[in-house]
């Protein structure tokens, strides 16, 4: 940046110089993205301001561009200020600061779970995909140069093992078929599971392995990296719940869209009445999955405890053993050292009686071995209380170990009684699972069989509809014949009627005569009975043929009359007015009676109803169920003895 200034002056940065440096490297502020060769670059735009914050101050926007210039100013120490790659390294750390931010502060307004089609998490993703892409080295292949993030992100897998079930989920995934679709399904699997800024900090730790992908000024391999993976800890607050089956992550064009952070100066948004309490609710449930988490790795780090603690009591009764051991010897030695100086003490006190002249230099020695002596006895004594210092800590120790191995123990307990339980929870489900099994298995084959039956009854139906069309046929061609007789015979037979009136009044009359001149004997005998008298016998004759021609044609009408009766019969047996009129009628007639099925005594008042199947007569609740007889189309109503054995009849009839 020193080109920005005059060379007379001091070295600090001005208020020009820090302008101009914020317009070089600001990424949040006037710009655009836009590509330049392999590189993301920006543009400038007009009339455009950020808002970062949801109701932004201008303290708030003030701080962001203080931050702004130091992160310059750290760069202008220590890196060229027109690198264009280190300004790329910026732009990109920011605009990732900004795009978790904002996908924080959405996901903790909208309260739920993420889905796929969330556009601050997509947009998250491409500004992700962005990131690991800087500076990433192009693989030559027989295609031409390829660049892809698959190969780093399958470096966790080696380094984190826990990694290797999201490595195999994405490789198992139907749909990808590039390296690059892949590499977006890790990123989605690993924020759901709430790993993402854990597995982006092994790998950023080990440059070593990343140099092999990534050019030695990447994103990945400076300091912006680590800082991204920091950022990343703050979306374990979040809950996503992404399906990829389906998603096409092969084919999608990662561009970030700015319009989600570059607002107007003027707007602000509103804030709902709810946002206190989803706010703290959703800060108790990540304090309580932070609390979770810590509480499982703190139970991780006590078993290690516990087994390092098993392992040091094992070698701290070994060493308690042998310092045991050790403290015998030395005390016997002891002894013996005491039985040996006061054995020369003595021999010393006996040689200086018989001889007055002793050796000085033999009584030296001896003093000087008794020093000795002595000394080894107080390191002795040292050695014994730390041994038996260490004996006390180790006890101390074991009472601790043998607490928590208690209290582990007791929880292993009731862990054990908890999967018992759901053990036997899980064994009365599938007890009951099989059992509605069979319920429905038995359930299907009744609907089966009612199916048969129904199939069955429809060709009953069928038939016995053939029959009552054949039967309204045969009952039109009777009326037809029956009017064709009537107009044949009708004017014969009122003729042959009107014929026998005649010869009966007449007869009548010769009778009536007869008997009035056989009272009057000597009377005038009247000119009918002078006359001369028809021939009787032609007279009968004619009389009985003119009987029989009648006879027979009343015993036609009344062949044609019974049968159109019998027709007209069965297709009013097929309605159920006709039926409601019989059974009305058959109500009035009967006498009041006390139903013989149910016997009770209400029924003597209730109008009672005849069983279409045995003819006899009940209360109405008695015949209230209906079914279809082999007589009749239409259902029936029969008694509750008819009822059940129909239905047992029907189902025992073969299919």
């Amino acid at each position: 940046m020193s080109d920005l200034t005059p060379q007379s002056e001091a070295p600090t940065p001005t208020t020009d110089k820090i302008t101009q440096a914020a317009r070089e490297t600001i990424y949040l502020c006037n710009f655009r993205v836009s590509v330049d060769g392999e590189w993301l670059c920006l543009r400038e735009l007009n009339d455009i301001s950020l808002t970062p914050d949801p109701e932004p101050t201008h303290e708030d926007s003030w701080e962001d561009f203080t931050d702004l210039v130091e992160q310059m100013q750290m760069l202008d120490e220590f890196k060229d200020p027109k690198d264009p790659i280190a300004i790329e390294r910026l732009n990109l750390m920011n605009m990732a600061k900004l795009s978790i931010k904002g996908l924080i502060e959405s996901a903790l307004n909208l309260g739920r779970t993420l889905d796929s089609d969330y556009a601050p998490l997509q947009q998250f993703f491409v500004v992700m995909e962005h990131c690991l892409k800087h500076g990433l080295k192009s693989k030559k292949t027989f295609l031409g140069q390829n660049k892809s993030f698959w190969g780093p992100l399958e470096l966790v897998e080696k380094l984190t093992p826990e990694a290797g079930e999201i490595t195999a989920s994405v490789k198992d995934l139907p749909g990808l078929k590039t390296p690059l679709g892949r590499g977006r399904a890790w990123l989605r699997l690993a924020l759901m599971q709430k790993k993402l800024s854990d597995y982006m900090k092994t790998i950023i730790n080990r440059k070593d392995l990343l140099s092999e992908f990534y050019e030695p000024n990447a994103l990945m391999m400076e300091e912006e990296g680590a800082v991204i993976a920091g950022l990343l800890v703050g979306l374990n607050v979040i809950d996503a719940n992404l399906c990829m089956k389906g998603e096409d992550l092969d084919s999608q064009v990662g561009v970030i869209d700015f319009s989600m952070y570059l607002k107007d100066s003027t707007h602000s948004s509103k804030s709902t009445e709810g946002d206190g309490q989803i706010t703290a609710i959703l800060d108790q449930k990540n304090y309580v999955e932070e609390l979770n988490r810590h509480l499982s790795a703190s139970v991780n780090n006590l078993q290690a405890k516990v087994d390092a603690l098993e392992k040091s009591n094992t070698k701290l009764t070994e060493e308690l053993a042998v310092a045991n051991n050790r403290i015998i010897t030395l005390q016997e030695e002891m002894e013996r050292g005491k039985e040996e100086s006061s054995y020369l003490v003595e021999s010393s006190h006996k040689a200086s009686r018989a001889d007055g002249t002793a050796n000085g230099q033999v009584l030296g020695e001896t003093r000087k071995q008794l020093k000795e002596e002595t000394q080894l006895r107080l390191d002795v004594e040292k050695e014994l209380e730390v041994q038996i210092g260490m004996k006390q800590e180790m006890e101390l120790s074991m009472k601790m170990l043998e607490k928590d191995i208690c209290e582990k123990h007791d929880a292993l307990v009731e862990l054990r009684q908890q999967l018992d339980e759901m053990r036997t929870l899980n064994h009365e489900l599938s007890i009951k699972s099989q059992s509605s099994e069979a319920g429905a298995k038995q359930k299907s084959d009744i609907i089966s069989r009612l199916e048969e039956k129904t199939n069955q009854m429809g060709s009953t139906i069928k038939q016995l509809e053939s029959r009552c069309k054949k039967a309204e046929r045969e009952r039109d061609l009777a009326d037809e014949a029956n009017r064709l007789f009537k107009q044949e015979f009708g004017d014969k037979i009122e003729s042959l009627q009107e014929e026998v009136e005649q010869l009966r009044r007449q007869r009548w009359l010769l009778e009536q005569e007869l008997r009035k001149w056989r009272e009057n004997p000597g009377g005038h005998i009247p000119e009918a009975l002078l006359g001369k008298p028809p021939p009787q016998r032609d007279m009968r004759q004619h009389v009985e043929d003119i009987r029989r021609e009648l006879e027979s044609v009343k015993k036609e009408n009344d062949t044609l009359r019974s049968a159109f009766e019998e027709k007209s019969s069965l297709s009013s047996s097929l309605t159920l007015s006709h039926e409601d009129e019989q059974d009305q009628s058959l109500s009035k007639n009967t006498d009041p009676t006390i139903c013989p099925m149910c016997e009770n005594q209400d029924s003597l008042t209730t109008p009672k109803r005849q069983c279409k199947n045995c003819s006899g007569v009940f209360c109405e609740n008695c015949v209230a169920n209906e079914l279809p007889l082999p007589s009749s189309i239409n259902p029936e109503h029969v008694c509750d003895v008819c009822y059940s054995q129909l239905l047992q009849q029907y189902s025992s009839s073969p299919s």
